[in-house]
């Protein structure tokens, strides 16, 4: 029997056809059928979908998130994970490596996706799931895992999720990688010049009494990461980037022609040392949140392009993991649920952004991170969207979250904008 939608009056929101405008949308058997500033005829048995005061756009791509399952399910299940995703209007989501045993061997990539078929079968429209293998034997950063076997995987590319500290090993990991033509992911991070270090060294670190971590043991590894692609020629994506130096050296990088793609996660956009007054564990994260002048120019870095997407790193934690003093706290936070909402009212409604801009930066350039065609809204295109309402609000709590893990700072406020449908091809 086929299935037809009809999406009224919606605003459309495309960053791949730089679509900003109020149209009917036509969903036939999951293909978007037709789009038109108004439908005239509509199809007997047509559910309609009263699009007025919503946004209805392509859906998000998640670069890199962490899963409690396999290993660590008391944090976050797999299915959790997924619900949580689609409420955050996410149709694409990155696992890292990072779980228990960790994703470096074939058949626990297909464990996963076989997980996801499971979990999709009561659960439609499910976001759809891309592990990343691991660089490394359970991605220890010690020894190459059997590449040539994973890469015949389904994974989306090679990471570790955890900074490797053997730049020789970095070295050949790109020259073994150049023929696979799959995407790599690096983090550029020295521990030994990390040390202690919970808060990016500066002023605020100083006056809150909190160890520093010098922003050299993210530019200083990332430099040398530098060179070992100018060298090499491998192209790599380079991970959480935290500092304002970070964003000039990668902006060199690509001016000289060097193959790199580069992100930020959301929260570094949001929060900079100077909120840690508060010592809420779950600012507590890995790297630590930038000075102001960082924060500035992750902001323009993003906006600019410079800096090719926002992911959400998400990274669940139970209750009793975050409820100790912010030194010992390990790091991490949710988001999938609460990034788009949030960044849409702090840079769009109220930082000036357009809102091609930020979709680019959480839809259409982490899907070209990973070499896949971009979700957009055409004729003849599979649907894969949302529909959000930016004004409708929802309170953040244990019981509303879809996540198991509730460490967000966010945790017992009223947020507006929420996502009430999606489409998953």
């Amino acid at each position: 029997m086929t299935q037809t939608q009809l999406i009224q009056q919606v605003c459309l929101l495309d960053a791949v056809t730089q679509t900003d405008q109020v149209v009917d949308v036509l969903v036939r058997d999951g293909v978007v059928a037709e789009i038109a500033s108004s439908l005239a005829e509509i199809p007997p048995d047509t559910e309609v979908i009263e699009g007025q005061g919503k946004i209805l756009l392509p859906g998000l791509v998640d670069l890199y998130s962490s899963s409690g399952e396999p290993g660590y399910e008391s944090r976050e299940t797999l299915e959790s994970l997924l619900l949580a995703g689609q409420a955050g209007g996410f149709t694409r989501l990155g696992i890292l490596p990072t779980t228990d045993p960790a994703i470096d061997h074939p058949a626990l990539v297909e464990k996963l996706l076989g997980r996801r078929g499971e979990i999709a079968q009561t659960h439609p429209n499910l976001p759809h799931l891309y592990p990343w293998g691991a660089l490394t034997h359970s991605a220890q950063g010690q020894q190459m895992a059997e590449l040539a076997e994973l890469a015949a995987a389904p994974i989306v590319g090679f990471t570790d999720g955890e900074a490797i500290q053997n730049p020789l090993l970095v070295q050949r990991l790109l020259q073994y990688l150049q023929p696979l033509q799959k995407p790599i992911a690096l983090w550029p991070c020295d521990v030994t010049l990390r040390d202690a270090g919970v808060a990016r060294e500066g002023d605020f670190s100083l006056v809150y009494g909190l160890p520093g971590d010098p922003a050299s043991s993210e530019t200083a590894a990332l430099a040398a990461l530098l060179e070992c692609v100018a060298l090499v020629g491998t192209p790599v994506h380079l991970m959480r980037l935290s500092t304002a130096r970070s964003v000039e050296l990668v902006q060199q990088a690509k001016q000289q022609g060097l193959p790199v793609t580069a992100s930020t996660t959301w929260m570094h956009l949001l929060f900079s040392a100077k909120d840690l007054h508060s010592y809420d564990p779950n600012l507590r994260l890995a790297p630590p949140l930038g000075n102001p002048n960082d924060q500035m120019a992750l902001i323009e870095g993003v906006k600019s392009g410079v800096i090719d997407a926002i992911a959400i790193d998400h990274t669940p934690h139970t209750y009793e993991d975050k409820t100790v003093g912010f030194p010992s706290a390990p790091p991490g936070a949710i988001g999938l649920e609460l990034a788009w909402p949030i960044l849409w009212h702090t840079l769009v409604i109220h930082g000036g952004w357009s809102p091609l801009t930020l979709l680019a930066a959480l839809s259409t350039r982490p899907a070209c991170c990973w070499g896949q065609a971009a979700p957009t809204i055409q004729p003849q295109h599979p649907a894969e969207m949302v529909l959000f309402d930016p004004v409708a609000s929802w309170n953040v709590t244990a019981d509303n979250l879809k996540s198991l893990s509730v460490n967000t700072p966010w945790l017992g406020q009223s947020l507006p904008g929420t996502v009430q449908r999606s489409w998953v091809p």
